[in-house]
Formats: C-alpha cells, structure tokens, sequence
C-alpha cells in the first residue's frame, strides 16, 4: 500500500506478503517450518526493499507465495496457537483479569482485537467483552478487514475501546517507527480512564495487551523488555501484568491519563551487541500533540 504522505508510516500489509488460498492441513512439523521460513523470506524481502533491490524484493516475493502467501501463514499460526505457541494467547488475558467481577458487572467491555486470527478464542466466548475484530486478510465473516493504521479514528466516546489486543501484531509491522506509531494510534481508540468505573476491575481498565515474540525483548542489539517499559511511560501506558513463556511475552498495560503534551524522540541504540542477536527495535518520533 502507497502512503498518501510521505510522513505516514507504512501501512501494515507492508510487512505482510500476497495472499493465495490454500485449504491443505499441516502437522505440527510442517506448521512450524512454515512459521519460521516465511519470517526469514519477510524479513529478506523487507530488506530488499530498504536497499530499493526491486528484482530480490520480486523474487522473495514470488517465493512466499509459492509458500501459499498470507493465508496458508495465517493457517499455521492457527494451528501454532494449540501446538508451538503454547495455546490461545487471549487465555493469558482471561487469567490476569478478575473475571468473577466482570460477570457481575452488567455491561460487557469493549475490546478491538487487532491481527484476529479467530472469532472463537477465549476472550470471544468469555461473555464478558463485545468484541470487533479486524485482520488484514480474515479468515472468518466475523473478523472485519481492515488495517488499524486506516482504521477511522472515534468519533466519539460510543466508538472507544475499554482494551485493545495487539497479539503477535507489531512483530509484523515493517518499520521501527511504524511499531512506534501503532502503539501511539492505540490511545486515540482507548476510552478515557474516568469513564465507566468498574469497582474493583477498575485498575486494569482502560488497558493494551500485547504479545511478541519472546526474542523482540531478550535476544535483541536494540530493544529489551526494560527499553518496552521507557517506550511506553512515554505514551502514557503503566505496566500492570507480565509473563514469558519460552516464546513469548505478555504484557498488560493501563492507559494512566498522563498530563503530557509533548512527546519526546525514543530513538534506535544498541544495548545488547552480539552476532547471534536479532535486529528487533521499536522507535518514536516526536510529536508536539498527543492524541485525546
């Protein structure tokens, strides 16, 4: 997708490849080579694009889609939720959150699952969220798509969010900055922490899960979990839960109103030097407005 102005990070589907239909199953062998070979063609094929390489961008292309492009991935990440994943990430949520509390409340909460990859995870069946989901390539009616970074902003408070998912998502996104931006983009679709009190559930409300890779944040030149913290006291977002599982890391964080005006640079600079490290990294430009 071309960006209208030259200021504006790249759409998503830039860091996504083609997609070609395909219906065939996999094991959890063929599930997992597919997973890790079409991370090291997209990650091949985004540099080829940085150095402007046209012709290596093409032919990397034209290989993930022989792989069967983004659907045939997005069928294997299915299958990697209950086998290489180590099950439905939105379960984690569910266990962080005071699910008893939130039965009895009488109004479900509004949650903007980004990257939805299924309309029957745990979160969706819970009967404690109205969900909305959205996917750059759905894979059911129930899942709308859409790119976030074009999603229409709120009109107004009916159309915020109590909690937005962005699991295993900004992994995805094709540029530091852009990474930067989603996060940014996530506090104009939040509602504002005043509203809606929910007694007890109120301290992790209005709130943002995320899930990476386990390696974004300790296997990285340039990023670590402690540098996740610095990018997102920035935004205003305070820590309340984390885990890692040995692929994964949890976070939850709480929207905590801050006063800020002005957003500071959070910039790329290696902490972690080494040759087996990856190249990970979340940056953000400045800006003088910070979204309502």
């Amino acid at each position: 997708m071309v960006s209208k102005k030259p200021t504006r990070p790249k759409s998503l589907s830039s860091g996504r490849p083609p997609t070609v239909k395909s219906s065939r199953s996999m094991s959890r062998k063929a599930s997992r080579t597919l997973i890790n070979t079409h991370h090291q063609l997209d990650k091949q094929r985004r540099q080829a694009a940085t150095k402007g390489d046209k012709g290596t961008e093409a032919r990397i292309t034209a290989e993930i889609e022989q792989l069967g492009g983004i659907d045939h991935y997005q069928k294997a990440s299915l299958q990697g939720q209950s086998l290489d994943r180590g099950g439905d990430t939105s379960k984690v949520l569910l266990e962080w959150l005071p699910m008893a509390d939130l039965k009895k409340h009488g109004q479900p909460l509004k949650m903007l699952e980004v990257g939805s990859l299924s309309t029957r995870n745990a979160c969706s069946t819970s009967g404690v969220f109205d969900m909305q989901h959205i996917d750059l390539n759905s894979q059911e009616p129930g899942i709308k798509q859409q790119d976030f970074m074009d999603r229409p902003l709120p009109k107004d408070e009916s159309e915020t969010f109590d909690i937005i998912s962005l699991s295993l998502v900004l992994n995805f996104v094709p540029e530091a900055d852009g990474r930067g931006q989603m996060l940014l983009r996530t506090l104009s679709f939040l509602r504002k922490e005043s509203d809606t009190p929910m007694g007890t559930a109120e301290d992790l409300f209005p709130s943002l899960f995320v899930v990476l890779p386990r390696s974004c944040v300790d296997n990285s030149r340039y990023f670590t979990d402690a540098r996740f913290d610095e990018l997102m006291t920035i935004l205003g977002y305070a820590r309340m839960k984390t885990k890692m599982t040995q692929k994964l890391a949890y976070s939850l964080w709480r929207r905590v109103g801050s006063t800020r005006t002005r957003l500071p640079s959070f910039t790329k600079k290696e902490i972690n030097p080494g040759r087996t490290r990856n190249n990970f990294v979340m940056t953000l430009k400045g800006s003088a407005i910070r979204p309502a």
